[in-house]
């Protein structure tokens, strides 16, 4: 399993206007080949940053699959407006798991 990570900052004032999108944004990409998960999380100290972090099967499921594709267009004529400046994106892979509950 592959992690993307994607830092987004988005233009001042953009923000509730690019979450609205955003959820349409996510059936596109959560209809792919390879997609396991994604999420979305605003950070609090920077109001209009935001962390997506995609599951993926496999790196090329993100890379080829998804950015090659005639849905990634529409993905990015819904989103990249928003951005300010363009996202770095970054894969990872698991070194450690270990997980305990939140009580």
């Amino acid at each position: 399993m592959i992690l993307e990570v994607a830092i987004l900052d988005i233009k001042p004032g953009l923000a509730t206007e690019f979450e609205t999108t955003f959820k349409i944004a996510s059936t596109i990409i959560a209809s792919m080949s390879g997609y396991i998960s994604h999420e979305l999380q605003r950070c609090i100290e920077t109001p209009n940053r935001y962390i997506l972090l995609v599951h993926w099967q496999k790196l090329e499921d993100h890379t080829i699959g998804f950015r090659q594709s005639p849905e990634y267009q529409q993905w990015r004529s819904l989103l990249h407006h928003f951005y300010q400046p363009f996202p770095t994106v970054e894969h990872y892979e698991v070194v450690l798991h270990n997980s305990s509950n939140y009580d």
